[in-house]
């Protein structure tokens, strides 16, 4: 215990003694006589007569929240560790709070992955290789502001109300070594510098009732707010303008959500929220029960229902001019799609041993398949799972992730598995070269073989811009990795995953090369997080990745060197106040 805090505790012991039994004389009934002081005991065993000179001297306390100021304890908005009015601790009038939050995301990232190259898209047109140079740069800055206004009692119940705003700039530079990878027009050149301002959270939250004594409740939030519909962000986690029904019931046992989201368009170089553009004509509604120590203590199970509905049948162009919606593959039509996921979740440990999980399956229908020019219903299913174990200060995971494949890209049934808009935390998340990274599938049309920070080989032109897409040969991850804290400040991580596609069928006809095969390779990385403060104040990490390519990526890439290893290094300081 400081020497500051047990300083404050006995003060507080001396200011309230005197308070209470000054309090009990004021309460006495009319007509009584308040009770004398008993004698107090001496060393002898004697028994002392009452100080004629003792008094008693109330202290006005407004709130419980002022107590700390009473004892003197001064506010100071610059120190983490101390009270500030800022930071919400105390309210600035009455029960109203103020919370100011400044984050600062510093990125820097050389990279390498195959790229395209041809006689308009390359920066060596003496060259006929098909692929060009491979290694990239890649900073961001991010710079996000935060203020929350809340009024009520936080401690021991849900605020009354919450307004939170939360504004993101951005600057960006990219640097690669071909033309047209940038912008769609390859006179552009092979840098890139860009700016842009958005909005992440702007919302109203307001608390609805209280259901029990325990303070069991009912609230709406209306705004752009942050969603997650399970605990790894496998389906959809992004902030999103959204309207959301949510509270609790049985001292918190059970956590119910109810929510209706729109899309807001993002911009093409941040990722950051463009309400310059008009909404989306994508819509989700979601439906999500979690229930605490089922089927064990200490295990919270999530039951859930998403619908999704997309109505985009437009021609939409990002902003470095390349085709979005529709993706570029197939006949490139535009078309609509109804989707509904049913989802069952969980997160917690039994006894030693922790668990998350995930499984999903998926059925709906598709306007227009873009291979065999007609409708198509949708089937497809998901199943996830990181296990692990604590000894003492190690941590040992162990990964796995089956996404099923379309078998048939002609056919009348859509079977490849989707997210709306994935941000998947597992095997390693965005320390992971495969879910670090989008990898052009070359050849196959203007789209990636799997999203940045996505692990679905999925096959769509963006991973924030573009549509689901269900015809895609599905993915199986296994991996283990391991968690060490060297330090409280320090931890150090380790990761080795191996990826194959389910089926190839789909790659084979995008290539016209039939034979491709299912071994993606080896996804290795390694990171360290730094944290020199123990707090979430200053966090450096460092990480590094690399993929082992197994003949699956061979095949597709075969005009590369077999013996080439693709690369990432992501270098990252976050600063917050």
């Amino acid at each position: 215990m400081s020497l500051r805090l047990r300083s404050a505790l006995l003060t507080l012991g001396v200011l309230l003694a005197p308070t209470v039994a000054s309090a009990q004389e004021e309460f006495q009934r009319p007509g009584t006589t308040p009770a004398a002081p008993e004698p107090a005991p001496v060393d002898n065993g004697a028994i002392a007569a009452p100080s004629p000179s003792l008094t008693y001297e109330i202290l006005p306390l407004p709130d419980r929240n002022r107590i700390i100021e009473t004892l003197g304890v001064k506010d100071n908005p610059l120190n983490p560790y101390a009270q500030s009015t800022l930071k919400g601790d105390r309210p600035v009038f009455d029960d109203w709070f103020v919370t100011l939050e400044v984050l600062s995301d510093t990125l820097v990232e050389p990279r390498s992955f195959p790229v395209p190259s041809g006689a308009v898209t390359t920066a060596r047109p003496g060259e006929n290789d098909k692929f060009g140079k491979p290694d990239q740069l890649v900073v961001n800055e991010t710079l996000l502001p935060s203020l929350s206004i809340t009024k009520g009692d936080t401690t021991f119940m849900p605020p009354e109300f919450e307004f939170r705003f939360t504004p993101a700039i951005n600057y960006n530079y990219a640097h690669v070594e071909e033309l047209g990878l940038l912008r769609a027009d390859p006179s552009k050149g092979t840098n890139r510098n860009d700016t842009f301002i958005g909005i992440q959270e702007a919302f109203l939250d307001y608390h609805l009732r209280n259901v029990s004594d325990r303070f069991d409740f009912d609230s709406i939030r209306v705004g752009i707010q942050p969603i997650n519909l399970d605990f790894r962000g496998f389906l959809f986690q992004d902030d999103q303008l959204a309207a959301r029904l949510f509270g609790n019931r049985a001292n918190n046992r059970f956590q119910y959500n109810l929510e209706f989201i729109q899309r807001v368009e993002k911009d093409t170089n941040s990722g950051l929220n463009d309400l310059s553009q008009p909404l989306r004509r994508d819509y989700t509604a979601a439906a999500n029960l979690f229930v605490q120590d089922l089927p064990v203590e200490g295990m919270t199970t999530e039951f859930s229902v998403v619908h999704n509905w997309n109505r985009e049948q437009a021609f939409y162009y990002d902003k470095n001019g390349f085709l979005v919606r529709p993706a570029a593959i197939g006949d490139e039509r535009p078309h609509k799609y109804n989707v509904t996921y049913f989802g069952l979740n969980n997160d917690g440990h039994f006894g030693r041993v922790n668990l998350s999980s995930s499984a999903y399956y998926v059925i709906g229908n598709d306007s227009h398949n873009t291979f065999s020019q007609g409708k198509a219903n949708i089937r497809a299913y998901f199943a996830a799972a990181e296990p692990s174990i604590d000894f003492d200060w190690i941590r040992v995971r162990a990964s796995a992730l089956y996404a099923s494949g379309d078998h048939d890209p002609y056919g009348k049934t859509e079977t490849g598995f989707d997210a709306i808009q994935e941000n998947p935390q597992i095997a390693g998340a965005d320390t992971s070269y495969w879910i670090r990274q989008a990898i052009p599938l070359i050849g196959g049309g203007g789209v990636n073989l799997s999203s940045r920070n996505g692990v679905l080989p999925s096959l769509r032109s963006s991973g924030d811009e573009g549509q689901s897409n269900f015809i895609n040969p599905g993915l199986t991850l296994f991996g283990v990795g391991t968690d060490l804290d060297i330090l409280p400040e320090l931890r150090v991580s380790f990761n080795a995953n191996h990826l194959w596609f389910n089926d190839t069928t789909v790659l084979n006809v995008l290539r016209q090369q039939p034979g491709v095969h299912d071994d993606i390779g080896w996804d290795l990385s390694s990171a360290v997080t730094y944290r020199p403060f123990d707090t979430q104040n200053v966090v450096l990490r460092l990480s590094g990745a690399m993929l082992v390519p197994g003949q699956g990526f061979k095949d597709l890439y075969i005009s590369e060197p077999t013996t080439r290893v693709y690369y990432s290094v992501l270098t990252n300081i976050i600063l917050k106040y």
